[in-house]
């Protein structure tokens, strides 16, 4: 049996998501395409490295750094993971682009789609790879992903209640409600896809934005969807996104919009709905494996395209991730959301 193809990886700060990257990187699977290695962590205090690497990898031995840059400099990296908070993601990226390495960095992208525009430029100058992760017809979609945070409480230095740091919901959280709603109604394609009409209000508290409610619409179908997400209150304990065919509906199923655990098919209800006799047939519920937090797909998809010498995934490419951010980048105006040293020449 040949070895599997290995892939190492740079991690770009000791935060909470990227704990979670790397603990799903280093679950066994018998079944994995591709062999993870943690070959080096980067963050502004070597102390607080170690301690991640002692907790969240006690057996791969990264090599470690009190920069960034330092990783982004290691030639036994090869591919840069960013989690640090989509504020800084536009310069981490250049950074690692100056260096020649490829990159996976988290949602949201970048803040707004003129700066997604600039690291792509840099990255095509130098050939690198990034990435970002039965009813009838459908016709219509409802996603929300909402978190109480008692934001008041918290620090200035919060990146939940921190401008600088890109505070707000719709790049948190609300992106992968719009996520949902896009992988539902867009009727084109990965690369291809239909620009919808996006409406959207926004919620401030202290100029932070906690609430947003999005409308869309798809010109050539005439599909709608409902996207919101919340800091205000948590959302629904077991389905966060409802799915409309012509021939019933789709039930998405777990704690939230980024952790799908099973989803559940309904038959097009029965009856008269002015007589009250409306009826939901039984559903038919398809649960799927669990592995950690979800982090492997992101992982192996990269790895694999690295390993093939692709510079963009066929999946999520370049042209979708601006698609997104555009979306996002109307709401943002439409709801008087704007982030001091990222928007001004929107």
């Amino acid at each position: 049996m040949s070895e599997k193809p290995s892939i190492r990886w740079g991690i770009v700060t000791v935060g909470l998501i990227s704990s979670w990257f790397v603990e799903d990187l280093l679950i066994e699977r018998p079944d994995a395409p591709v062999k993870h290695i943690i070959q080096s962590i980067g963050g502004r205090d070597l102390k607080r490295c170690d301690e991640f690497a002692q907790k969240y990898c006690p057996y791969a031995s990264p090599k470690l750094y009190d920069s960034y840059e330092a990783v982004y400099s290691d030639p036994d990296v090869d591919v840069v993971y960013i989690g640090t908070p989509h504020a800084f993601h536009k310069q981490n990226m250049l950074d690692a682009i100056a260096a020649g390495k490829n990159i996976l960095c988290e949602k949201a992208f970048t803040i707004n789609a003129k700066e997604a525009r600039e690291v792509f430029e840099a990255a095509k100058a130098k050939g690198l790879l990034f990435e970002e992760k039965v009813i009838g017809d459908v016709y219509r979609t409802f996603a929300d992903f909402a978190i109480e945070i008692d934001i008041e409480s918290l620090p200035q230095t919060s990146r939940y209640k921190d401008l600088s740091l890109g505070a707000g919901t719709l790049l948190d959280t609300g992106i992968y409600s719009l996520t949902w709603a896009l992988l539902t109604l867009d009727p084109g394609s990965p690369g291809h896809s239909e620009k919808p009409i996006a409406l959207g209000i926004q919620s401030h508290e202290d100029g932070i934005e906690v609430t947003t409610s999005i409308l869309l619409q798809y010109p050539s179908t005439g599909r709608q969807g409902i996207v919101t997400s919340s800091s205000k209150s948590n959302g629904h304990p077991n389905v966060f996104c409802t799915i409309w065919g012509t021939n019933g509906l789709i039930e998405v199923e777990g704690p939230t919009t980024s952790l799908p655990l099973s989803f559940t098919v309904y038959p097009k209800m029965e009856g008269d709905p002015n007589s009250g006799s409306l009826q939901r047939g039984e559903g038919t519920k398809h649960d799927f494996a669990q592995i950690g937090r979800g982090f492997i797909y992101e992982a192996d998809s990269t790895a694999l395209d690295v390993l093939a010498g692709r510079k963009e995934n066929a999946i999520m490419p370049w042209s979708e991730t601006l698609h997104v951010l555009d979306i996002m980048d109307s709401i943002r105006k439409q709801g008087d959301t704007c982030y001091p040293g990222h928007d001004e020449s929107l």
